[in-house]
C-alpha cells in the first residue's frame, strides 16, 4: 500500500483546530467547543482531492492553557507525536487574539521536534473578515515559522478553498499524490493493531504459508517498536485471499517519553482508515492499556468491525487464564459485541479460528435487514419497559450498512435517552447476529420526514 501523507493540525487550546478539520472533512465529527482541551485523542480522517490524498489529524492543545490539568500532559504528548510524525503542518493562531506564551512555545516546539523538510502552514482562525488580519500580519510571520499564512473561517467557509489548494500544493512539492485505498480492493483489509511487542508480526508470519514465510516473513525481536512502518501481507486461507497490515509501530529510541506505546497508537490511527476489520492484539500476561482501550475506542467511532485476539494465552492455566478473559471482558465492556479469542503464536493455539471469525465480522459490518422485517422487530422491541420519546415512535429505517446504521422517527429527537437506544441494541443483537461490528444510531425528527 503506498504511503499515505498526514497533514497534522497543530496549535494551543482554543485555537477552533476541531472546528476547522470538521470543515476540511465536509461533517462533523471532532467535538467542538468553546472550553479549552475539548479534544484528547487524535481524530483522523482520510482526504481525497483531484492531485493529493492524505490523512488529515486532529489533534489536542498544545502549551498548556487548560482547565483539565489530570488531561494536559497527556494530552500534549499525543500531540508532539502528531508533529513529529506529520509530512504538512497546518499552525493554527486564534485570530481574535494576541499572541499568547503557548502561542509562542508551540512554535518553539514546531522549530525544535518536527522533521526539517516538514513545511508549515500558518492558518489564523476565527476570520470572518480576512482583511481585518492584514495589520496582524507582520507579527506572524515575525514568529520565523512559515511564509505561508492563511486567514479563515471555518464557520463561514472562509479561506478554506485557499487553504486546500496551498495543502495540495506543499504535499506536490514533496512528491505526494494519489493514493488508491487498495490495489487489492476486493479482499477484506485487516489491520493488526496494538501495543509494541504483543506478537503483532509473529502472528502474521505464523498465518503465513511456510513458503512465504521462509522467503518473506516480518522481523520480529524482543525489542519493542522492531517494525517501523505498515506492512502488507496476503494471506491465503481456505482458497480466500485476506490482506493483512501490520502496525507495530516505529524504531526504539534511546531515550522516549512515556513509552514507545504511543507511536503504535499513531501508526494504529492511521491503519484503521484503510481496514475493514481491526484485529487488537493483546498480551494475556500484561494489564490492558489505556492505549488500548483508545484504540477499540477509535475502531467503533470509525464504524470498523473489530476482534480481539488475546496473545500468550499458553502461559496462563486454570483459574489463572479464567480470571484474565474475564477481568479483559469487563475492561473493555464497551465493546463486548467484539468476539474474544484467546491464542498463542508459539504454539498456535487458536489462531486458525480467525479466519472464520473475519468473515462472520465482514458479514455482520455489510448486513442489511429487510424493512419488514425490521419493522417487525420495532414494533415487538418497544412493548416492554418505558422507552421515553421513543415508545411513542412507529417507523424505524436502516440508512447505511458499513456499519450497521439505523434511523429512528420521533416527535422530539433531543428526548431520546441514550439508555433507550442501548436498549433496543442489545434487543436488536439478541435478535440479530451482529457480532464484531459496532451500530449506530440516529434519532431524526418524524416531522421532516413527511
Amino acid at each position: 500500500m503506498s504511503q499515505l501523507p498526514t497533514v497534522a493540525i497543530i496549535g494551543r487550546p482554543n485555537t477552533g483546530k476541531s472546528t476547522l478539520f470538521n470543515r476540511l472533512i465536509g461533517k462533523r465529527k471532532a467535538i467542538e467547543s468553546e472550553v479549552a482541551g475539548t479534544t484528547r485523542d487524535h481524530i483522523a480522517e482520510r482526504i481525497e482531492t483531484d492531485s493529493a490524498d492524505f490523512l488529515l489529524v486532529d489533534t489536542g492543545g498544545m502549551g498548556g492553557g487548560t482547565k483539565d490539568k489530570d488531561f494536559e500532559g497527556d494530552v500534549h504528548r499525543q500531540s508532539l507525536l502528531a508533529l513529529e510524525q506529520a509530512d504538512l503542518i497546518l499552525f493554527t493562531i486564534n485570530g481574535k487574539e494576541e499572541l499568547t506564551a503557548s502561542d509562542h512555545e508551540v512554535v518553539n516546539l514546531l522549530r525544535r521536534k518536527r522533521r526539517r523538510h516538514v513545511p508549515v502552514l500558518l492558518v489564523v482562525t476565527k476570520c470572518d473578515n480576512p482583511k481585518k488580519v492584514e495589520p496582524t500580519l507582520p507579527q506572524y510571520l515575525a514568529l520565523g515559522i512559515a511564509d505561508v499564512i492563511i486567514p479563515v473561517s471555518a464557520p463561514q467557509n472562509t479561506g478554506i478553498g485557499e487553504l486546500m489548494e496551498h495543502i495540495e500544493q506543499e504535499l506536490k512539492k514533496l512528491h505526494f499524490g494519489k493514493v488508491p485505498r487498495s490495489t487489492e480492493t476486493d479482499l477484506p483489509k485487516i489491520a493488526v493493531i496494538g501495543k509494541p511487542n504483543v506478537g503483532k508480526s509473529s502472528l502474521i508470519n505464523t498465518l503465513m504459508a511456510e513458503p512465504d514465510r521462509a522467503h518473506s516473513p516480518l522481523l520480529v525481536s524482543e525489542i519493542a517498536g522492531t517494525t517501523r512502518d505498515a506492512s502488507d501481507r496476503t494471506i491465503r486461507f481456505n482458497d480466500r485471499d485476506y490482506l493483512f497490515i501490520d502496525t507495530a509501530g516505529i524504531r526504539r529510541r534511546t531515550k522516549m517519553d512515556e513509552g514507545i506505546e504511543t507511536f503504535a497508537y499513531f501508526r494504529s490511527i492511521q491503519a484503521l482508515q484503510e481496514c475493514d476489520v481491526a484485529v487488537l492484539l493483546l498480551d494475556a500476561t500484561e494489564p490492558i492499556s489505556h492505549q488500548d482501550q483508545r484504540i477499540a475506542g477509535m475502531a467503533m467511532e470509525e464504524g470498523k468491525g473489530l476482534i480481539i485476539l488475546l496473545n500468550k494465552i499458553d502461559l496462563l492455566k486454570g483459574e489463572e487464564k479464567k480470571n484474565r478473559i474475564g477481568e479483559i471482558e469487563r475492561t473493555l465492556d464497551f465493546a463486548r459485541f467484539a468476539p474474544l479469542l484467546p491464542c498463542s503464536t508459539v504454539t498456535r493455539e487458536g489462531l486458525l479460528k480467525i479466519f472464520p471469525l473475519i468473515e462472520k465480522v465482514q458479514l455482520n459490518r455489510t448486513r442489511r435487514i429487510g424493512a419488514h422485517d425490521l419493522n417487525q422487530w420495532y414494533r415487538d422491541a418497544l412493548v416492554g419497559p418505558p422507552l421515553g420519546e421513543l415508545g411513542k415512535s412507529k417507523h424505524i429505517t436502516q440508512a447505511d450498512a458499513i456499519p450497521p446504521t439505523f434511523v429512528v422517527f420521533v416527535k422530539n429527537p433531543r428526548n431520546v435517552a441514550a439508555s433507550h437506544l442501548r436498549y433496543l441494541e442489545n434487543r436488536m443483537r439478541s435478535t440479530f447476529d451482529f457480532t464484531g461490528t459496532p451500530i449506530k444510531w440516529i434519532a431524526k425528527d418524524s416531522n421532516r420526514e413527511k
